[in-house]
């Protein structure tokens, strides 16, 4: 059992006993030890989305499908890679927009823990990937995981702003039933979907509007 060593580790205790993450932690036990694969991120990694932001923290949630598959990008946080890694195309589409709408300076290098710190968690919906193999551990039961942190943050009383980009995350709407709550929803920042709405789709200003007094410092140095 992992431990985050925040308000997330009572509320998904109960999860390490049932049935589907006793399966889960079965698999990445013998993908992360397979000599003829590898496994990003890193294990030390695996958690840093709920490492980062503790439940009680949480104002807002961006929502991934699963982790860069490149050898040293995935680093556990969605669309982040490290200090010294080039700049993903999707990242750095979510940053013009972030130029775009609340004139932040794109920052030299990709990597988004200060967000994370700051109160937004980063998470893919799927922590775990092949290299070389995009969506390699879909259906092995992260998604029954993250989304129980989901409907967790439903059930909170303080507002939290879902920011939900492409079809993928789009469909986890449905998970946030709590009117206390804004979701925001627009086509995925890949190149391939960015100026058929995500560009100009103002999501951070309407983010900031909405927390308020909570709202984010989005400039990263």
């Amino acid at each position: 059992m992992f431990r985050f060593g925040n308000s997330w580790d009572e509320r998904l205790a109960p999860e390490y006993g049932k049935p589907y993450y006793q399966q889960l932690r079965a698999f990445l036990k013998q993908e992360y030890f397979r000599r003829d694969v590898r496994v990003f991120p890193p294990m030390e990694d695996l958690f840093a989305a709920f490492r980062e932001t503790a439940y009680d923290d949480v104002r807002v949630v961006i929502l991934g499908q699963d982790p860069y598959h490149e050898y040293g990008q995935a680093h556990g946080l969605c669309f982040s890679v490290r200090k010294g890694v080039e700049i993903p195309p999707s990242l750095a589409n979510i940053f013009k927009e972030l130029q775009s709408d609340l004139g932040c300076t794109p920052p030299k290098d990709g990597d988004l823990t200060l967000w994370a710190k700051r109160g937004v968690l980063l998470l893919n919906s799927v922590l775990t990937v092949r290299e070389g193999q995009a969506g390699s551990h879909r259906g092995k039961g992260w998604e029954q995981f993250t989304d129980r942190a989901i409907e967790l943050l439903n059930e909170r009383k303080e507002p939290v702003c879902f920011l939900l980009w492409g079809g993928y995350a789009r469909a986890k709407k449905q998970l946030v039933t709590n009117p206390a709550h804004l979701v925001l929803e627009a086509p995925h920042p890949s190149p391939l979907s960015a100026s058929r709405g995500f560009f100009g789709c103002r999501h951070f200003s309407a983010c900031n509007r909405f927390l308020g007094e909570r709202a984010i410092d989005w400039q990263l140095p």
